[in-house]
Order: structure tokens, then sequence, then C-alpha cells
């Protein structure tokens, strides 16, 4: 979203090009989601662009019910997550387990109606709160204001024909996403957890696990063992997570910790699914060199912002793709913020 020349509609169809896992059994297209499906009865949910999601999300169907891992952005998402489902299984949803707090993951739950809801003790917290002034939430909402409003004024102004018809096709969306947002009432958990919790569906085993904090304080990941499946929200992306509500200096061991798991692919909340487990590695060996170099421009008087333009992680241009010099300011600020103990 930072990249001005791009609006989000070309974004959304641009990361749909990538966002397929490297092997899946069959796929089912309907006209807002393919649903890869992944292993028996296991499909990875990725959206197709006509309804903003921004998300991914898990679908389990078992022997007798359907388990749901994230409900994307918005109950509009949700509404047509599940008419794609109703898609592969006329099976009922029973129960959503939410990755992790955030709004882009967990808005969706309220179209799911009286399903069992699961997820972290801080999910529930946060989601009991006040997740509406959440400023991830905020932040977002904000920009897609702001670019609604940028596509229709210049909607007001073009004259080219086939301008103004693509400019109709953005407005549209955008449109439809932010009215979308006016509906969202958030569901917190009513079963939480603190460290694991396993499901049996028949002969399936599903297994919910906190390895640490990481991109919040409660993301979980859902492994499949007989399958070798992770599901791991933003805790684990196929490249940088979003840091802002992190705990940089913890990263590290949490992914170290989800090492345990015999591993064959990882699902992650936005991307691609993968197999290359070195990637672990890679976003593990970034997160401790941020959180390593930020601390020691701060001890040296450096403020959030000067330390966000000066922190050097061009060595993790190979693997990561970093190659300039700096780091997002407001995952500097939040390191800033824990140190200085003014976060949690």
């Amino acid at each position: 979203m930072r990249a001005s020349t791009l609006t989000v509609v070309t974004i959304v169809a641009l990361l749909l090009l990538v966002a397929a896992p490297e092997t899946a059994i069959q796929t089912q297209e309907t006209n807002t989601h393919r649903l890869e499906e992944v292993a028996e009865g296991v499909y990875f949910a990725v959206g197709t662009g006509s309804v903003f999601v921004m998300s991914n999300a898990l679908v389990i169907v078992n022997d007798e019910d359907v388990v749901v891992v994230d409900s994307h952005i918005t109950p509009a998402a949700a509404r047509a997550l599940i008419a794609s489902i109703r898609t592969i299984t006329d099976k009922p949803i029973t129960t959503l387990i939410n990755s992790h707090f955030h709004y882009d993951h967990a808005h969706g739950a309220q179209a799911f109606g009286d399903v069992q809801i699961i997820g972290h003790e801080f999910t529930r917290e946060k989601l009991t709160g006040d997740p509406m002034n959440e400023h991830t939430f905020l932040t977002s909402k904000a920009r897609f204001d702001r670019t609604l409003g940028r596509l229709e004024a210049r909607l007001a102004n073009v004259t080219d024909v086939t301008e103004r018809r693509e400019l109709e096709t953005q407005v549209e969306f955008n449109r439809a996403h932010v009215q979308a947002t006016q509906e969202v009432t958030p569901i917190p958990p009513d079963v939480t957890m603190s460290d694991r919790l396993t499901l049996f569906r028949g002969d399936r085993e599903i297994q919910i696990h906190f390895f640490g904090r990481a991109h919040t304080g409660g993301d979980v990941g859902i492994y499949l063992p007989q399958d070798k499946v992770l599901f791991t929200g933003d805790m684990l992306l196929g490249g940088i997570s979003y840091l802002g509500d992190g705990y940089v200096g913890e990263w590290a061991q949490t992914l170290q910790n989800l090492k345990q798991l015999d591993i064959d692919l990882v699902l992650p909340g936005h991307g691609p699914g993968f197999r290359d487990l070195e990637r672990i590695d890679y976003v593990q060996a970034y997160y401790r060199d941020l959180h390593d170099g930020v601390v020691r421009l701060k001890a040296g008087g450096a403020t959030a912002e000067e330390a966000a333009v000066q922190v050097d992680l061009t060595h993790h241009g190979d693997t990561l793709g970093v190659n300039q010099a700096g780091a997002n300011l407001e995952a500097v600020q939040r390191i800033y913020a824990l140190l200085d103990g003014t976060a949690e």
C-alpha cells in the first residue's frame, strides 16, 4: 500500500498471482475465493480480488463439521468466504479460530453466527476492549477513506472513456469496502487458551499452539500433525511481517519454538504458502538484527526517527530484499516504546 502508483485493486491482483501454495491437490474457484486443497479436506482460502478480504483463511472439512481459521476483514468478506465453502461442502461450520486479534483477520466473525470461537487469552482481551479504536484498524480505515476520496476526485474530472471505466471499477471496489467496514461489530473468542489446545474431529487432530509473543501478544499457529501443515496467521509470513504491534526482541525465539513441529507446508495469513523452511531462518535473523541495531542506536542517544533512518539491514538483501538502509518507523517506535516501558 506504500506504492503510490498502484491502486488497491492492482495490488490485490498482483498478490493473487503468487498467493498459491507450491502444491495443491485440487482447486475450487468461486467469484470471490480460490480454495486450494493442500491436504485431504484442508483448503487454503485466498481472495480473488472481487471482494476485499485482505487476508488468507484456512478451511478444514472434517467428518461431520467444518473448522475455519480467520474470518477476513469485514462481515461481507466473511459471508463471501462462507458462500465459497458451501461450494465444497454442506457440512455445518461449527468452529472459528482466531490466529490473532487484528482487524483484517478477525472482523468478519459476526457473519458466522452461533459458532464456537477459539482464540488466545490476549486475543479475547483485545477484542473485548476497544478494537474499533486500535491504531491498526484506524490507520487502515483512514487509508481507505483517503483512497476513495482521491479516486472519486479523479473520476469527477476524467474525460477519457477507458480511464473513466477503470476508475469507476476502482471506486466501486473501494466504496464497497468502506461501506462494509461500517457493519463491523467485533466478536471475541468464547473459548480461550494460553499455551496449547487440541481439537479432535473424527480421525483429525487440530492443534492450536501459542509459541510466544511475535506479531501480537496472542498469535497462535494451527497445526495439522497428520498432514504436517501449519497455518501461521501473521506470526510467520514468507518475508517480513508488520511489526507495529509486535515484540521484535522476542520474535526470533518464538519462531525457534515453532520449529519443534514437524512441518512440511506453511500457510501464512498473507501471501503464498511455502515449503522452504529456510525462510524462517531468514526472518529470524532479520528480527534479531533489527532489534539489536535499534537497541545500540538508542543507547547511543538516537531518537526513534533517527534510528529508523540509520539502522542498516542491507545484509538481508539476498534473502529478504532489504536493499537500502533504514527500517519502518512504526516498527522502530514500537521497539523504543517497549524498551521505555510505555507499551505492553
